[in-house]
């Protein structure tokens, strides 16, 4: 049987989701928790998204085979128990056949977390510290650009095809708190670390969004391939189904 289920992870300590031999992954954990469910034997887990190293997740969703004799409330609580205190498991659920949580994906959404404020050790173990006071108005309108059906090669690692749909961008500012959500149909490797770092340049000041705009379609990495620390990434969503109505904040009904 095929189940699926939300994983949570602090990032800091991982060389990413994907398995990589001799290196302490997402993915790694996972399949160790769940080969001690099933008698040693070792499964392959997939992932909707293979974030990088330093990355973090709050709705990462996988899927997984499973043929034991627990049930799945009783699977969902064995596995997180196995679990590393960097990772967790929600929602444990039985899956279609077949169903791949990155193909089925309808799209997914990730947050940049920045603290526009005072050294603060705490807050920048997930978020990127810039003492200098950001213009976010500025940012916002630079997110713009990216906003569409593009080719992104500028902003990521080249791929089989380098054309994205991003669906959103948004930039939003709570006192010294400044969050950057991205949504697209899917990214490129390094992707959402570059187009933060371009709104950076913006909100500092040393860039605008005519900038920006041409950095889409010019020749070459944008703004020399310079990315944001992972640290301050997250991804925080993955949809499947339909939409339900017009709910703007990504309701869905998950099939």
């Amino acid at each position: 049987m095929r189940y699926r289920a939300r994983v949570e992870y602090d990032g800091s300590d991982f060389a990413g989701f994907q398995v990589n031999p001799g290196k302490r992954t997402v993915q790694g954990v996972l399949e160790d928790a769940l080969a001690q469910l099933g008698d040693g034997r070792r499964q392959r887990i997939d992932g909707a998204g293979r974030t990088d190293a330093g990355v973090h997740a709050t709705g990462q969703v996988i899927a997984f085979p499973y043929d034991g004799r627990l049930t799945v409330t009783e699977l969902g609580r064995a596995l997180d128990a196995l679990l590393p205190e960097d990772v967790a498991v929600r929602d444990v659920r039985r899956a279609t056949d077949g169903f791949h949580p990155r193909f089925a994906a309808r799209y997914r959404e990730y947050r940049y977390t920045v603290w526009n404020g005072p050294r603060s050790p705490l807050r920048e173990r997930h978020a990127l510290g810039v003492r200098v006071p950001l213009d976010t108005t500025a940012m916002a309108r630079a997110g713009s650009a990216f906003i569409g059906r593009h080719d992104f090669r500028a902003f990521g690692v080249a791929d089989r095809s380098t054309v994205r749909t991003v669906m959103a961008v948004r930039v939003r500012s709570e006192g010294r708190l400044v969050t950057i959500d991205v949504r697209a149909d899917a990214f490129l490797r390094g992707q959402v670390r570059r187009m933060v770092a371009a709104l950076l340049e913006v909100g500092l000041g040393t860039t605008d969004e005519a900038a920006v705009r041409a950095a889409m379609v010019a020749e070459g990495p944008a703004f020399g391939g310079v990315s944001a620390p992972p640290k301050g990434l997250c991804l925080r969503r993955v949809a499947y189904g339909r939409r339900i109505g017009g709910d703007t904040n990504g309701a869905h009904e998950e099939r």
